[in-house]
């Protein structure tokens, strides 16, 4: 039997209905607010591989519900939860017990599924326990959420059929707004949850979004949510319920110690950004930044013509109030590793602008300049250097 071309494109397509989803851009920027919320805490670094997984199972849920393949939208969607219930459990089991279960993970051997992780952390895990405590009324309603997903995933009721969205007898306008709606209503219900399972790693999105924290805070790889994140996706009841977990508050008192920073030097700490009119506030407090934070604002204080500072090869740069002449916005560690060979040190052309070579302690640090340095200007900067105190007060 031969069947033509145009016959197999149009079975292929006879039941699919695509339908946009006005508010896709919306949700991708929310999904940001989690993929930027990495965790610092070395002993689960592997969470962050969870938590942008996640991200990307709801990225492809509304590609796929676009497309039309909307079972196979709801199942991604199914799959986000799954896999952030992971990140709770790798992150609130015993260390000896992690190590033993995420190479089992890694090897696709023997691993829980996602009943017997929630069964075991109502049991046995510390942070899970406390939020399921305080929580409650959150989590018994994600339960109910997910026990319908897995109903449309499992196809129960003809609506959740392919066949039933191209049927003659329905009216497509009504049946297409109330995919849509639904299908809307369990994206922000993932993305939500999702977010709240990020916080059982650490709170620091929540943390970071306190002036008063973020200010005694270090640098770190986690951004805060944004109010309006929360606002939508968890709402502030149970925000409110969040911050009266034992694991909030103990990592809130712990910060709450520490001496807070002018903003200025926040700037500095978190997004290496030198503001020059602050300097006399940022040396009052340069025992609060870290080594390569201290030098970068001590040669800046030394030489106005300072635009910007490199270190690490030019892998983490420092801005001021200087904007540079150099037009070009990226560069490259090999540009850098050729300054820091070249015989001549200082006044190296780079493209518009120039770059000096300081070498501290044995650490190469690169400053860019509009102007040229001049003789007294380069011998003032290698004396401070000779005298420069490196240790915290």
């Amino acid at each position: 039997m031969i069947v033509s071309d145009d016959f197999v494109k149009w079975k292929e397509k006879e039941n699919i209905v695509p339908i946009d989803i006005p508010e896709k851009n919306e949700y991708i920027w929310a999904l940001m607010n989690i993929e930027h919320s990495w965790t610092g805490r070395m002993d689960v670094q592997i969470a962050n591989t969870f938590i942008m997984e996640s991200v990307q199972l709801i990225c492809n849920a509304i590609v796929l519900f676009e497309q039309g393949y909307f079972d196979c939208a709801y199942y991604s969607l199914r799959q986000s939860i799954e896999v952030s219930t992971t990140i709770i459990y790798l992150s609130d089991i015993p260390e000896e017990l992690r190590e033993e279960k995420l190479k089992a993970w890694k090897r696709t051997k023997d691993f829980p599924m996602q009943g017997q992780m929630l069964n075991y952390l109502k049991e046995k895990g510390y942070i899970f326990s406390d939020l399921k405590e305080k929580l409650s009324d959150y989590f018994s309603q994600l339960s109910k959420h997910s026990k319908q997903l897995n109903k449309i995933v499992h196809k129960q009721g003809l609506k959740y059929f392919y066949l039933s969205r191209n049927h003659p007898m329905n009216k497509k306008e009504e049946l297409t707004n109330f995919y849509l709606s639904e299908f809307k209503t369990y994206i922000e219900i993932c993305i939500g949850s999702v977010a709240i399972m990020r916080l059982a790693i650490d709170p620091y999105p929540i943390l970071l979004m306190d002036p008063e924290i973020y200010h005694r805070s270090f640098d770190s790889m986690t951004d805060a949510y944004t109010e309006e994140f929360v606002e939508k996706y968890i709402g502030n009841q149970v925000l409110s319920k969040y911050k009266k977990t034992d694991f909030y508050i103990s990592y809130y008192e712990q910060h709450m110690q520490e001496e807070k920073k002018h903003p200025c030097v926040s700037d500095v700490v978190k997004l290496k950004y030198i503001d020059k009119e602050q300097m006399d506030l940022i040396i009052s407090q340069i025992h609060l930044v870290s080594s390569p934070d201290r030098c970068a604002v001590m040669l800046t204080s030394w030489c106005e013509k300072i635009a910007k500072t490199y270190c690490y090869g030019g892998w983490m740069p420092y801005y001021t109030n200087t904007k540079t002449n150099r037009k070009a916005t990226s560069w490259s560690g090999m540009d850098f590793k050729a300054f820091s060979e070249n015989d001549k040190k200082y006044n190296q052309l780079y493209d518009e602008a120039f770059i000096s070579v300081f070498n501290i302690q044995g650490e190469d640090f690169f400053i860019e300049h509009n102007e040229i340095l001049t003789e007294s200007e380069i011998k003032k900067i290698n004396n401070n250097i000779a005298t420069m105190n490196l240790e915290n007060k």
